[in-house]
């Protein structure tokens, strides 16, 4: 890639910035990693591609014990080997993990597969039958010994994020991790409202609804195609880009291939007209009433 073309995308994500509580900025455009590590074959691909999304300035990883048991979280250490101080790490936590008498050990085990001595943010993956008030301590527990600096949570509803943020100590959660994308706006009613008043961003995972196969309309439809063809980008970069439109969503897509990778990077570059936001709104609405969040 030539140089003036990779300034361009850098450029473009330092601009694209979402804030965190304590004032950390971070692009709103970071790299997933769901799925990554568990096929061999793929390790070399995978790890060149975390390293070419760290060079354009994505500089977010997001990862868990979970996702190929553990194999995902040493594919990142050894995608960040040597740059560790160029990364913000994010792993995450199982429920049945977050109990006082687990979850430091839970913590431990990924800091090794990771390569570190400390994680930039440690989320509970889900909720589960883990009393809220241990999982917060543990977490704090975490902080004061330096292996975390931040902690937050994954897949929480409006009702979960009000509960924790009356819990002792739980206004110090950072984030919340849900599924967000074109397809699956149902947070926009009140999840998203009531994390900005809160002050707390999401993180977006799956914004590309896996490449579109969850919701084929995104890729296929019109008004998509004709607003892709007026910046002269890819539907799925609309698609992307979408997600980032406010400062208040930080949207984790995930990519192995180079080609990808720089897709992905580019949508910061994307600002849309209120008249194209409209006629996204027009296809994609908006919901009107509380909607379950949604998982996968």
């Amino acid at each position: 890639m030539e140089e003036k073309k990779r300034a361009e995308i850098k450029n473009a994500l330092a601009k694209h910035v979402v804030t965190l509580p304590d004032g950390t900025s971070l692009p709103s455009l970071g790299q997933g990693t769901w799925y990554m590590g568990e096929n061999p074959q793929l390790r070399d691909k995978e790890i060149k591609a975390l390293q070419l999304g760290l060079e354009l300035g994505m500089k977010l990883i997001d990862t868990a014990e979970m996702y190929g048991n553990g194999d995902s979280e040493r594919l990142v250490g050894k995608a960040i080997e040597g740059r560790r101080n160029e990364v913000f790490l994010v792993s995450k936590v199982y429920p049945h993990h977050a109990g006082l008498d687990k979850i430091s050990k839970a913590c431990e085990n990924s800091l090794k597969r990771l390569g570190t001595d400390h994680l930039d943010l440690y989320l509970l993956h889900w909720r589960g039958r883990v009393p809220l008030e241990d999982t917060i301590e543990g977490m704090e527990k975490l902080r004061e010994e330096g292996k975390i600096l931040r902690w937050g949570v994954s897949n929480f509803d409006t009702v979960d994020m009000e509960e924790l943020w009356n819990t002792k100590h739980g206004k110090n959660c950072v984030t919340n991790q849900v599924l967000y994308h074109l397809g699956s706006r149902g947070i926009d009613f009140d999840l998203l409202p009531w994390q900005r008043e809160h002050n707390m961003p999401i993180m977006a995972y799956s914004p590309l609804a896996q490449g579109g196969s969850l919701r084929r309309q995104l890729l296929n439809d019109p008004a998509i195609h004709d607003i892709a063809d007026k910046y002269n980008v890819q539907p799925l970069q609309i698609v992307l880009a979408w997600t980032i439109r406010s400062n208040n969503v930080i949207s984790i897509p995930k990519a192995v291939q180079d080609e990808h990778v720089l897709a992905n990077a580019e949508a910061a570059s994307i600002e849309f007209t209120d008249e194209d936001l409209s006629r996204i709104d027009q296809v994609f609405p908006k919901p009107t009433r509380k909607m379950p969040l949604d998982i996968i």
